[in-house]
Order: structure tokens, then C-alpha cells, then sequence
């Protein structure tokens, strides 16, 4: 195992990133594509509309009967058929002729206007049959066509979704416009997310002395899922390697049998004396070791971050390996930070690295020098533009020491959080008015 110097934190996701690649991609049905990242473009293999199709419910008419039709002079013409959405077409009007249409039916041959029911003597078309309508239409206005020509829109051939994009709702409709029963996707990420620390009880459990509740793990498996990925939670493992061992071989076949692309634990990863990840992380360079061979490009990485210093990367048995810190807050930014781009980099998506967006403190806060400080923040001005801290502490009880209200530990502040501010390593306070860059949170 390798202990490199500082990184920063674009270096260790470059590292995290080089790890994974795109999962295989498969046909999917339409209904079941959202959210997924489309592999391939949805080529249409229709014109659309298919078509010279009515834009209005009307009539259909030749131009040259009915130029300059107007209220006061109208041009009569003889009703001769009806064409509603869904027929053939049908025979098209002949000179001083008139066919009934619907919004949406073909054209008929000859005709090349179609005038609305409402600019005509009929006014309004009753509902049902066409049975005992009049036999001629006195036309008022025929100034504009109202006809959607064939290919307006689309042309047979045309990319009409571009892969790469993470399939919505509106996509998949284009994609069904255009003849497609399916689409090309990436499968989703197969994730396990293990939590380690014996001090660990299951959520909801009574923790007893000493023990806390594990919600690292419910964190992080939620965040992945919420990511577009098929997770396994294993938490709770406890600080000892062979319990570490035994829960990352558990969870290779977790999946029906099938490996995951990415494994993720969250804590042991720091200089204490039963930090079990750094353990079995050692344990991949020395001689003798049970797991010897299973982990390789195992690395113990110092990032140049505040909170969520102690990072590591490795293969289990050839699968992707991020091993997080465990203090609340650490796990929750070094998921954004780097599992959220792996996983968008299993998924397809073809730039995984998130944008920071531009904003103003409303408060300031202190900042260590030499390390980028991760903030969580919450935005506060009408216009979006202003963010302060969303961790505070609790005010004091009589003869308690004020604390402040942004460490790691501080699982409160994620209820509040809709950003993290990112502040420079060479800054060491925040004031308040200063522009401060911001990754907003989903």
C-alpha cells in the first residue's frame, strides 16, 4: 500500500475517477428508462408529423376557392366528407368543395388550407356523428393555413435525443414519437456501502453506553440510490480486520451473485489504533496476511480538506474500493465530492465532475490555512444569491461553553444544508459580503 502526500481535492477525485468505467449498456423499455443515462442517440425513424396533418378542427379546402373570404363576403363552398383524426385521408375537395377535419387527421389531397370551424358559418362542430350536418359552409377567413406539413417538426433520421443525457420523463416521450419502443441505457451502478466502528448499534435501536447510532450507512446508501444506483447496505461492522474481511467478501455477492461496481465504507481510515480499513489496507503489503491478495492499489491518501482529511482508495478483489472517514459530516461532503462522480461515471454520464455556482456570505466564518474547507451552507436571500452556515449549535445551558457550530460531527447541520461552500486553502476567513463558490445539493 502506498501513503502518498497531500492531494488535493481535484486530484483525489481524478484518482477516485480513474478507477471506473461506464457500466455494459442494454435495450430498456420506455417505461422503465427514467433517470437512467442514455448509451446510444434515439435516431427517429419517422417524419414528424407523418404527415400533412390539420392544425385546427375546421375544414379542408382548396387556397383558390377561398381567397379573400371574409365576413362580409364569404365564399360558400359545398360540404362533400369528413376526415377525423386517425383516418386514411380520403378523397380531397374538388374545386368549390369543402371537407370536414379534425385536429390532427391527414390532409386531404387538393386541399392545402384548412379553415377554422370558429371563422365559418357552422361556428362550432357538435359532438358525435356527422349525420344531418349542413351540406354547404360559408367561409369567413382563410388568411392562414393551419397545416402542420410532413417532417415540420422531425425528419427520419434526425437525432432527436443525444446520449449522454439522464433520461426524463420528456425524453422518453420524444423517444416514442420518434418509433421507438426502447432505448439504449447504462445499467445502473451495483454499490455496497458498508459502515464500520463497533461502537455502532442499528438505527432504531436503543444504543446503550457507549454506542451510537449507525446513520453513515443510511446516509450513504441513500445518497447513492438517490444517485440512480442499486445499493446494499451493510452496517454496523465491527473494529476488527477479520470482521472487515468477512462483510467485504458478504457483500461481492450481494447482487445476485453478480460482483458490484463499487464498494464504499466510512470510517477506519484514520491514525487511531483500531482503525480497521487502515488495518486491512496495510495488511495488503505485508507478507502473510489472510486478505493478502485480495486487495491491490490500495493507497492511504492525506487530501488538503477540511473535514474529511483521511481518505483511501483500493481494489477488493477487483472491485473499486472508497473508503470514507467517519465523522458525519466528512462522509457526507467526500460523497459529493468523490463517490458522486464515480457513480456518474459508471452511469454514462460523460462529464461526472459537478459545477461550483457563484454566491455572497451572509455571515463569515474562520477557515484553517493550507486546507480547503468544506462548509455546509443554507441560502437565505429571496434572490438565491446569499448563503450562511446551516450548522449552528445549540445555545448554551447555564455553565456550558459556547461551541461552534460547524464540526464535522454535527449531523444536525445536514438537515439544513442546500449547498456545501468550497473556500480556497490560502483563505482564512470568510467575511460576510465575500463571493464564496457553492456546490448546490440535490
Amino acid at each position: 500500500m502506498t501513503r502518498e502526500p497531500r492531494r488535493t481535492i481535484a486530484q483525489h477525485a481524478d484518482d477516485a475517477l480513474a478507477l471506473v468505467r461506464p457500466t455494459p449498456t442494454a435495450p430498456v423499455p420506455l417505461d422503465a428508462a427514467v433517470g437512467s443515462v442514455l448509451a446510444a442517440d434515439v435516431v427517429s425513424t419517422l417524419d414528424a408529423p407523418p404527415f400533412d396533418a390539420s392544425a385546427m378542427d375546421g375544414y379542408a379546402v382548396r387556397s383558390a376557392d377561398v381567397a379573400g373570404a371574409t365576413t362580409a363576403s364569404p365564399v360558400v363552398l359545398r360540404v362533400v366528407g369528413d376526415v377525423a383524426a386517425g383516418d386514411p385521408g380520403g378523397a380531397g375537395p374538388g374545386p368549390g368543395e369543402a371537407v370536414r377535419i379534425m385536429t390532427g387527421a391527414p390532409v386531404p389531397a387538393g386541399a392545402d388550407v384548412v379553415v377554422p370551424v370558429e371563422r365559418t358559418s357552422t361556428g362550432r362542430f357538435a359532438p358525435g356523428a356527422t349525420g344531418g350536418a349542413p351540406t354547404t359552409v360559408a367561409i369567413h377567413d382563410a388568411s392562414r393555413r393551419h397545416v402542420r406539413p410532413c417532417g415540420e417538426d422531425v425528419r427520419r433520421g434526425d437525432v432527436v435525443v443525444a446520449a449522454g443525457v439522464v433520461l426524463t420523463a420528456r425524453h422518453v416521450s420524444v423517444a416514442a414519437a420518434a418509433g421507438h419502443a426502447t432505448v439504449t441505457v447504462h445499467r445502473a451502478p451495483r454499490v455496497a456501502v458498508l459502515s464500520t466502528g463497533s461502537e455502532l448499534v442499528a438505527a432504531g435501536t436503543a444504543p446503550g453506553p457507549g454506542r451510537i447510532p449507525d446513520s453513515n450507512s443510511v446516509l450513504l446508501a441513500a445518497s447513492a440510490r438517490a444517485a440512480g444506483a442499486d445499493v446494499v447496505r451493510r452496517g454496523g461492522v465491527g473494529d476488527a480486520a477479520g470482521a472487515l474481511v468477512a462483510a467485504l467478501d458478504g457483500v461481492l455477492a450481494a447482487f445476485d451473485g453478480a460482483a458490484p461496481d463499487l464498494l464504499v465504507s466510512t470510517g477506519g481510515v484514520s491514525a487511531g489504533a483500531f482503525d480497521v480499513v487502515r488495518e486491512v489496507l496495510d495488511g495488503a503489503s505485508r507478507a502473510g496476511t489472510p486478505w493478502e491478495s485480495a486487495v491491490t492499489d490500495a493507497r492511504l491518501v492525506a487530501v488538503g480538506m477540511q473535514p474529511g482529511k483521511p481518505q483511501g482508495l483500493a481494489r477488493w478483489r477487483g472491485v473499486p474500493w472508497l473508503a470514507l472517514p467517519g465523522n458525519p459530516v466528512s462522509a457526507f461532503v467526500s460523497f459529493e465530492l468523490f463517490v458522486r462522480p464515480v457513480l456518474d461515471r459508471l452511469r454514462g454520464v460523460p462529464e461526472p465532475r459537478r459545477a461550483l455556482v457563484g454566491r455572497v456570505a451572509g455571515e463569515g466564518w474562520p477557515s484553517p490555512a493550507g486546507r480547503e474547507q468544506l462548509v455546509l451552507v443554507r441560502h437565505t436571500a429571496p434572490d438565491g444569491t446569499e448563503v450562511v452556515p446551516a450548522g449552528r449549535a445549540r445555545e448554551p445551558r447555564p455553565g456550558e461553553t459556547p461551541t461552534h457550530g460547524s464540526g464535522s460531527h454535527r449531523v444536525s447541520a445536514l438537515a439544513h444544508a442546500d449547498a456545501v461552500a468550497v473556500v480556497p486553502a490560502d483563505v482564512t476567513a470568510v467575511e460576510p459580503g465575500d463571493a464564496v463558490r457553492v456546490l448546490l445539493l440535490d
